[in-house]
């Protein structure tokens, strides 16, 4: 039986309660300089639900480089694009654009539906903007950055402008959180946990990197190393699940430079020791 504690996370990382807190009001600050000096371009929707709108952040140049598109986690079930602006700082500053799309959340739709809806926002923002696109998601937002490298998902446009996948600490075998109190959220059937696992998918054709914290859950480490496609994982010496994404806001990072194509392939964590 699966530890129903599994996939919890706040509970085992020191002072992990505080964290939604501090990522909202860095996105606050982030999103309030951008919009003013005109490097936002904030709720622009791509569906019909309130929830489908994503914002886009421009780099100082007049044409970036290309896209990169941040998808947030928080188990299908919470979050929203407005609670981590503050990551885009890493790519906008090696001049590409960054989207970060909102989503409709669990209970009030399924998974798959949520895999949709980040369709749509891919397709969408693909009619925006020009040149690559590199995908990136943590978590659950993991999930869906490889979800969309499913040939059977419609990208519209954007399909072959794919440039780069990284999913950082992300649910790759969803069966599993079928037997915790999760499911009581995204009540998860038998079908659609093996539809929605990226395990299943055909390999891509995009590049990919798996990206985990060394410190965190067994559960989460797991799933980092269950893709069958031979993805190459970092696991990043002691980081957790909360802090293993602050890298992107920082340019000078290796996995923010591969994630603008360029650096090396797969990349390395920087050794403090160095």
């Amino acid at each position: 039986m699966t530890d129903p504690t599994a996939f919890d996370n706040a509970s085992f990382i020191p002072d992990g309660a505080s964290y939604p807190d501090r990522w909202a009001e860095a996105a606050r600050e982030f999103r309030s300089v951008e919009a003013a000096l005109g490097r936002a371009r904030l709720n622009e929707p791509y569906g019909d639900h309130p929830s489908e709108k994503y914002d886009l952040f421009f780099p100082n140049s007049a044409s970036p480089e290309g896209t990169l598109i941040f998808i947030h986690g928080g188990f299908w079930r919470a979050f929203s694009r407005t609670d981590w602006s503050h990551l885009a700082a890493g790519a906008t500053a090696r001049g590409w654009a960054v989207a970060m799309p909102s989503y409709p959340l669990c209970p009030e739709v399924k998974v798959s539906d949520i895999t949709r809806s980040i369709a749509r926002a891919v397709s969408a923002i693909a009619l925006k903007t020009r040149g690559k696109i590199a995908l990136t998601g943590h978590s659950a937002g993991g999930h869906l950055a490889l979800r969309m490298l499913d040939p059977t998902l419609d990208l519209g446009t954007a399909r072959a402008r794919l440039s780069r996948c990284l999913a950082i600490s992300p649910l790759t075998h969803l069966a599993p959180l079928r037997d915790v109190p999760l499911n009581d959220t995204l009540q998860l059937t038998e079908s659609e946990a093996k539809s929605e696992s990226p395990i299943h998918q055909p390999a891509p054709s995009t590049p990919v990197h798996v990206l985990v914290g060394a410190a965190e859950r067994p559960s989460f480490l797991a799933q980092a190393h269950a893709l069958p496609w031979g993805v190459p994982v970092t696991e990043a010496p002691d980081l957790h699940h909360f802090n293993v994404i602050d890298f992107l806001a920082d340019p000078d990072h290796p996995f923010t430079a591969w994630l603008a194509n360029e650096g090396a392939e797969p990349p390395n964590w920087p050794n403090p020791s160095a």
